[in-house]
């Protein structure tokens, strides 16, 4: 049990993000997939989030001092990051609908089979 209570928010955040990276591998449906790479999204945004984590910085916000401010830098670029993961995760969906429509299936193998004909 000491192993668990020794956990933090980072080790399971690259936890998370390898759970994605082994559903998007194996995976056979393309749906599947695309869920799998959200969840690598999520995992890579919350260890990034929780790597610098200072508990006892403030917001930064003009009363405060300088010195116990967190720096906004990085939650700028998560938030950045999770606006981009959004529109790769629209995009790939996008693609799914035009693949399904046009060769009929949410498989890899059916559909590299159907492309290679």
């Amino acid at each position: 049990m000491a192993f668990v209570e020794q956990l933090r928010v980072a080790d399971l955040a690259v936890g998370i993000f390898f759970l994605g990276l082994y559903g998007a591998m194996s995976q056979r449906s393309i749906v599947k997939t695309i869920m799998s790479v959200g969840i690598m999204d999520i995992g890579a945004i919350t260890f990034f989030m929780m790597a610098n984590h200072q508990a006892e910085a403030l917001p930064p916000i003009a009363p405060n001092p300088a010195q116990q401010m967190a720096d906004p830098v990085p939650q700028a670029l998560m938030i950045t990051a999770i606006v981009i993961g959004v529109s790769v995760i629209a995009m790939c969906l996008a693609m799914y609908m035009r693949v399904a429509y046009r060769y009929g299936t949410a498989d890899w193998n059916i559909l590299i089979r159907r492309l290679d004909q």
